[in-house]
């Protein structure tokens, strides 16, 4: 498991607006705090939708066009990963970072 790896994820149970389902997600967190932890931060894709950065960046994923919704960061246990389905080019990686970097004022 590590930084840029995407993984099918069950998100349920969820509240409110939070995007539920099992979907792709991007590992994000450091790969050093992957191997030590329990727990994964990761940026759940979509395929619907349109691309609005900072916010919602589009990707490479399996094959098609996705959206990775960078403002839905959330850190999940590792029991929630079903299976490995891809993993991001450096470029996709770089420009999730940047929208992140912009919504949690990480200049």
């Amino acid at each position: 498991m590590n930084r840029g790896d995407i993984y099918w994820v069950n998100l349920d149970p969820t509240a409110g607006s939070e995007i539920r389902k099992t979907r792709p997600c991007v590992i994000i967190s450091a790969n050093p705090i992957n191997k030590a932890r329990r727990t994964l931060v990761v940026i759940p894709l979509s395929s619907s939708g349109t691309p609005n950065p900072p916010l919602v960046i589009e990707v490479d994923c399996l094959g098609r066009k996705a959206l990775a919704v960078c403002d839905q960061i959330r850190a999940i246990d590792k029991s929630r990963l079903t299976n490995k389905a891809d993993s991001l080019s450096g470029q996709d990686l770089d420009a999730i970072e940047n929208g992140l970097r912009q919504v949690l004022c990480l200049y």
